[in-house]
């Protein structure tokens, strides 16, 4: 094997990694998105679990 052929070699594997590494950051990045939507989306249910209990303990507080 001639001195550019291995060379050229060497950048291929050299590509592919950086291909490779950059996919699993995506991966990472989007697991990462996934969990603060899903944060997001209880910190919102929390809310409006907190408001719905407030409107039932008023409720209930009008009737008595």
């Amino acid at each position: 094997m001639s001195y550019f052929t291995s060379r050229g070699l060497d950048l291929s594997s050299m590509q592919e990694e950086l291909v490779r590494d950059r996919i699993r950051t995506l991966h990472r990045e989007a697991e990462e998105h996934r969990r603060a939507a899903g944060l997001k989306r209880l910190q919102r249910a929390e809310r409006d679990a907190e408001r719905a209990s407030a409107r039932l303990r008023s409720a209930i507080l009008r009737l008595v």
